[in-house]
């Protein structure tokens, strides 16, 4: 009789560990999951803001260009990049860097797009 208890004693110990090595198991899965979703949200989200400020950038490009697109397209590409820095804060001596560019250059690019706010504040003053 004693064996017999000595017996579905360890038989429990075991079958309780099993059920924890499952469940460690599970949920391990569960977060490996959980991270993939959390990943895919990420990148779809970096994605939409991406172009979010390429149309922002586009939209203002041709504000400024009244509709009349003569340059080609790379010219835009290069235009969107510079004024998409420029509204991140880089100076413009890092633009030209970054693109290699005069800084002149640069400075020409950006002048349709700087150039009205100051003179908002000069009216506001």
């Amino acid at each position: 009789m004693g064996w017999v208890i000595a017996i579905l004693f360890g038989s429990a110990v075991v079958l309780l560990i099993l059920s924890f090595l499952k469940t460690a198991q599970s949920k391990s899965n569960i977060e490996q999951q959980i991270d993939q979703v959390t990943f895919t949200l990420k990148n779809e989200i970096h994605e939409l803001q991406q172009q979010i400020r390429n149309i922002e950038l586009d939209a203002e490009i041709t504000a400024k260009q009244s509709g009349a697109m003569s340059g080609p397209s790379e010219e835009r590409l290069l235009l969107r990049e510079v004024l998409d820095m420029h509204k991140r804060g880089y100076s413009n001596e890092s633009i030209a860097l970054k693109k290699q560019l005069t800084p002149n250059e640069v400075d020409l690019m950006l002048l349709p797009y700087t150039a009205n706010k100051g003179e908002r504040s000069m009216v506001a003053q």
